[in-house]
């Protein structure tokens, strides 16, 4: 079977449990260029929104997959860049929950709250997980790196703005960057910044797979754990219980379907591998047909064997 174009998964999630990918936009088109981002260099483009997808076409998909009857327990929008860029993102939501009881989350940097139709798409999903990493301007450019003439404060009054409208569950999160974001002045700064949002839940993260920029390092467990102690919130284990799935028979064309959206270390892969009830010999052959692989990017990072595709 032919792979899908805008579903992907479902992907085991530290968050949301098994989340079944939608992707409104591609080729990691986005509004920020964070730091930290596992998908590689952005494709910047304007926070103005416009149409990328016929919303028809996706919807379509949806119901071929759920025809497959593979469980799965969210509907994930997020994909390959920023979804609040797809203008009509409030009727794919609409769509999407009118053909399933599963919750649909909309996973977003939260960049365009500033608009007011924007917010109103976002308030149709169920779960809407924006992130906030800065806590000035400065900060703001240093990790996120936003397209043009975004402010910070524009942003961050959007996002207060949008957690006073919604009705939904507002999860945050906070990627923490070592030295960027982590020292004690940063975190009272964003606990400041956290006091105006009205949230259910604050995510605690840092980098763990491979970077964009090879400095954006991840903060130790004891600077973790400090963290919390200030600002509460969960932090989310370095590695998750993976669940993959593919539609794709051949195993090298499920793998690079799979890493085009998240990149996956060895472990990952094999355990993918193992599940479609390949034994050990079969698993190394695919392993080292990746690593020869030109579309694919090796790296060595934190003593794992990541691979993702290149941009």
């Amino acid at each position: 079977m032919e792979e899908y174009r805008f579903i992907y998964g479902p992907i085991g999630s530290r968050r949301l449990g098994v989340s079944l990918g939608v992707s409104p936009v591609g080729d990691n088109t986005c509004n920020f260029g964070c730091v930290y981002c596992q998908l590689g260099r952005t494709n910047y483009v304007p926070h103005r929104r416009r149409a990328f997808v016929r919303i028809d076409e996706v919807l379509a998909e949806f119901e071929a997959f759920l025809e497959e009857d593979i469980p799965f327990d969210v509907v994930s929008v997020v994909g390959d860049g920023e979804p609040l860029l797809e203008a009509n993102l409030g009727e794919l939501i609409k769509g999407l929950k009118a053909r399933t009881d599963k919750p649909v989350v909309l996973i977003t940097n939260g960049a365009l709250f500033i608009d007011e139709k924007a917010r109103a798409d976002a308030a149709r999903a169920d779960i809407v997980c924006p992130s906030l990493d800065a806590y000035d301007e400065a900060s703001f450019r240093r990790i996120n790196r936003p397209y043009g003439g975004l402010s910070f404060e524009e942003c961050y009054r959007g996002l207060v703005d949008f957690s006073h409208e919604y009705n939904g569950h507002l999860w945050l999160e906070t990627m923490f960057v070592k030295g960027m974001n982590d020292h004690p002045e940063a975190i009272a700064e964003l606990k400041k910044r956290l006091a105006a949002i009205d949230y259910e839940r604050l995510y605690l993260n840092t980098p763990v797979r491979p970077p964009t920029e090879r400095y954006a390092e991840s903060v130790t467990a004891d600077t973790m754990k400090r963290i919390q102690k200030e600002l509460g919130g969960i932090p989310l284990d370095f590695l998750s219980k993976a669940d993959y799935i593919s539609l794709e028979a051949d195993d090298a064309a499920a793998i690079k379907s799979l890493i085009r959206r998240h990149p996956l270390h060895q472990h990952e892969i094999e355990a993918f591998l193992a599940k479609r009830g390949r034994d050990t010999r079969e698993k190394e052959k695919v392993l080292a047909a990746l690593e020869k692989d030109e579309s694919v990017e090796t790296l060595d990072y934190r003593g794992f064997r990541i691979h993702r595709m290149k941009h």
